[in-house]
């Protein structure tokens, strides 16, 4: 497998060099929310919203600081979040759009270089100020405006899993109606962790592929990857469900029974069904998902910026048809009861 142009296909992964002003962490209440009244602000605005169920994404880090001496968060219109944003909506939203009805925001991101180095308290209040007060205020927006009652689904990858998080524990508190309608909420490329989880006493983890009103998250990685090594992680445990057989426990789930991955069929880094591709297990020490039987190498060489083994690019990729089955399923189970 040939290195494809990481730039194009995995913006996520970017890596580079960048400092935040001292100010940073006070930023939230000194920037206003992007108005979302203004139809350019959305990556995705459904003309109709036909379909019974919505979906609202919100995209991984589409950007990253082609200069040191930017600013630390992008603007709403940045050309290169506007063309990552576009891809991680081909390569992960995609998964759910037999699902519902697909909102996604465009919002201000953080640059990911920075706040991967630091420890979880710091990379929360960064995500918290001006990409989560993005966030929020969109899918209030999108509740005011589009939903019009209906059940929905919340899907995020990495800063997009965070924004969720915070958008689970700031907004969901305070409007139970809206949070008795949502299916699931897939908080993936991210830890969702047991304190996380205890401090909110309004949320529940998953805990089968039935259930409703719940977080479904996880990361991936090779058994290769040493405890703490992965830099997604930050040292943090992680609750986690498997994709493939939906359980809590470290009961392994083989390629085989995968329904197939979202994955790079050619040099141009377009997209298609690899069947029997990805099998899963969970480590529950790590607080990860492991996969082994892809080849690691070659990962590395798609993606390999997060460090070998740390498969952060394919959290969605690798588990994507499954993904759609159980959205699918988890909408039917909502809508019986």
């Amino acid at each position: 497998m040939s290195r494809f142009n990481l730039t194009s296909l995995f913006l996520v992964t970017s890596i580079s060099l960048s400092f935040y002003s001292c100010d940073t962490l006070n930023k939230k209440d000194e920037t206003p929310a992007t108005d979302y009244s203004k139809t350019e602000n959305w990556l995705s605005l459904p003309a109709n919203g036909s379909m019974n169920v919505d979906v609202f994404y919100v995209y991984p880090t589409a950007w990253y600081k082609a200069d040191p001496l930017e600013p630390d968060f992008c603007a709403i219109d940045n050309p290169i979040m506007l063309t990552g944003s576009q891809k991680a909506f081909n390569s992960q939203a995609t998964a759910f759009e037999t699902a519902g009805n697909i909102y996604a925001p465009y919002y201000r991101q953080a640059d990911a270089a920075f706040t991967l180095t630091l420890p979880p308290a710091e990379r929360w209040a960064v995500i918290d100020s001006i990409p989560a007060k993005d966030a929020i205020a969109a899918f209030d927006h999108y509740i005011k405006n589009y939903n019009n009652g209906k059940p929905f689904i919340l899907v995020g990858h990495s800063q997009g899993a965070q924004v969720l998080l915070i958008l689970l524990n700031e907004y969901m508190s305070e409007h139970a109606d809206v949070y008795a309608r949502m299916v699931c909420a897939y908080v993936i490329g991210y830890p969702v962790t047991a304190e996380f989880m205890n401090a909110s006493k309004h949320l529940k983890f998953a805990g089968g592929a039935d259930d409703t009103g719940v977080i479904v998250s996880y990361n991936t990685q090779s058994p290769s990857v040493a405890p703490g090594a992965n830099i997604v992680m930050s040292g943090e445990i992680g609750l986690v469900i498997n994709p493939i057989n939906w359980k809590r426990d470290e009961t392994p789930a083989s390629a085989e029974e995968s329904i197939g991955s979202n994955m790079p069929v050619d040099a141009q880094g377009n997209f298609g069904l690899i069947p029997n591709f990805a099998d899963a297990r969970i480590n529950l020490a790590k607080g990860v998902i492991e996969c082994s039987s892809v080849d690691e190498n070659a990962m590395y060489q798609i993606s390999g910026a997060m460090g070998p083994g740390v498969y952060h690019s394919f959290d969605i990729s690798f588990y994507y048809y499954n993904l759609r089955e159980n959205g699918e399923n988890r909408i039917n189970r909502f809508l019986e009861k």
